[in-house]
């Protein structure tokens, strides 16, 4: 949520600031709102001041021989009236809040206006390769190595699903281990989140209300509870209405889960196979930090999600996102995009993003300052670490030799029991 002070001081900057994210708002009614609470809120403690004033002058009253029924009388006409007062600050206060919920973070002053025809590749790790043989794409190699079964896993879940097996399954969970071990090591804590979320974990994370309907919601449940779209919904709702300790900052987190996408993608060869699915697994990485170190953790989380797919032995490449291509709540993202050599095209396997304090004001997620004692936001961020769903395909593909054969990436051998080798089944 955006800070309203920002918008008070400058509602021009804030409105020119969003207009990046081809987000065009008009404050007109959010500062007339702004202004009739502020004299609500006055005209509310100026009545209590006067009614305990008048409450404190009835022993003196009783004393003189005065009328205390009048006083009393006053006192309740004014009890009445900020009663009043108080029903419609909290109506106000809905609105106020609805208002501002639906706003974007605001995009970091160094990105490009527009989408993602302004997107900027500022990295490539090792060059495309160079294939003297005719590739197969990965859903052929999969299928003829006998590492996935799409027609079965469409059989029993329908267009958009599929089934990892035997080896299949085995290299799916080897680069699950391998990202696990990696994060373990730089001692990030592991967390196994729940899958079924509440409302305010989705408009925590900013990704409700707008996209509330972009989810899978689970009825018969009171209340509502929703699966997860990826694990940072959960991660980033750990510390909801929490005051943290600033010598326990920065808070490192990470997680694997499935993740459940409403929308699976297309029929278009660039998303046939693994490359979009209404399930995929995730490693993800989130960080809670004071924010004079938050452009700091993220080089780190840029750094990590890159340094896996450099490990693997992938082409890919980095690219800084424009305003308008970053999510709703984010404040900055770098996209970690591997190649995919059958359809010419880099997917993306990490997003690295910086959300400010934009998550934190939302989930009131704050930390003591030794110093003032007094309370400031958090930063919250995240980035994928990574998932699975594209980096297998991008293994297959990049790894395949002319036989048919896959080379697996030396950091997976020992997670494969040694094999180093997956080799067409025979039929």
């Amino acid at each position: 949520m955006i800070d309203i002070n920002l918008i008070r001081e400058n509602p021009k900057k804030v409105k020119q600031a969003l207009k990046k994210k081809n987000w065009d708002v008009d404050f007109t009614s959010l500062l007339e709102l702004d202004k009739k609470r502020k004299d609500l809120m006055h005209e509310v403690e100026v009545n209590k001041a006067e009614a305990n004033k008048l409450s404190a002058s009835v022993p003196s009253a009783k004393k003189s021989g005065g009328d205390i029924n009048e006083i009393f009388a006053k006192v309740r006409e004014i009890n009445a009236k900020n009663k009043e007062n108080e029903e419609k600050l909290k109506e106000i206060d809905e609105q106020f809040k609805d208002f501002l919920s639906a706003l974007p973070n605001l995009p970091d002053d160094d990105l490009l206006a527009g989408g993602k025809e302004n997107n900027k590749v500022i990295k490539t790790f090792k060059e495309k390769p160079v294939f003297n043989f005719k590739i197969k794409d990965h859903v052929e190699l999969a299928t003829s190595l006998g590492l996935v079964d799409y027609d079965r896993g469409a059989k029993i879940a329908g267009r958009g699903s599929w089934v990892y097996t035997n080896l299949g399954a085995r290299l799916e969970w080897a680069l699950i281990n391998f990202f696990v071990d990696e994060h373990l090591k730089d001692g990030y804590e592991f967390i196994l989140p729940p899958h079924l979320l509440n409302y305010e974990s989705g408009f925590v994370a900013g990704q409700f209300p707008k996209f509330k309907e972009d989810v899978f919601w689970l009825g018969g449940m009171e209340p509502e509870r929703f699966l997860l779209p990826t694990a940072e919904t959960a991660l980033v709702n750990l510390h909801r209405n929490e005051i943290l300790n600033e010598d326990d900052l920065p808070r490192k987190y990470f997680a694997f889960t499935p993740c459940y996408r409403k929308e699976a993608g297309s029929y278009r060869t660039e998303e046939r196979g693994m490359i979009r699915g209404y399930q995929f697994d995730k490693v993800e990485l989130v960080q809670y930090t004071k924010p004079q170190d938050s452009d700091k953790a993220f080089e780190e989380l840029v750094y990590k999600a890159s340094s896996l797919v450099e490990k693997l032995g992938l082409h890919f490449q980095i690219s800084k996102l424009a305003a308008a291509d970053i999510s709703h709540s984010m404040a900055r993202t770098y996209d970690i995009e591997v190649y995919i050599p059958s359809i010419d095209i880099y997917k993306e396997v990490s997003s690295a993003s910086n959300a400010r304090d934009y998550q934190a004001r939302r989930g009131m997620m704050r930390y003591r300052d030794k110093q003032t004692n007094k309370t400031q936001y958090v930063h919250t961020l995240n980035a994928s670490g990574l998932a699975t769903s594209r980096v297998f395909p991008a293994i297959l593909e990049q790894y395949q030799q002319e036989d048919g054969s896959v080379l697996v990436p030396e950091v997976l051998q020992k997670y494969m029991g040694g094999i180093k080798v997956l080799k067409p089944i025979k039929k």
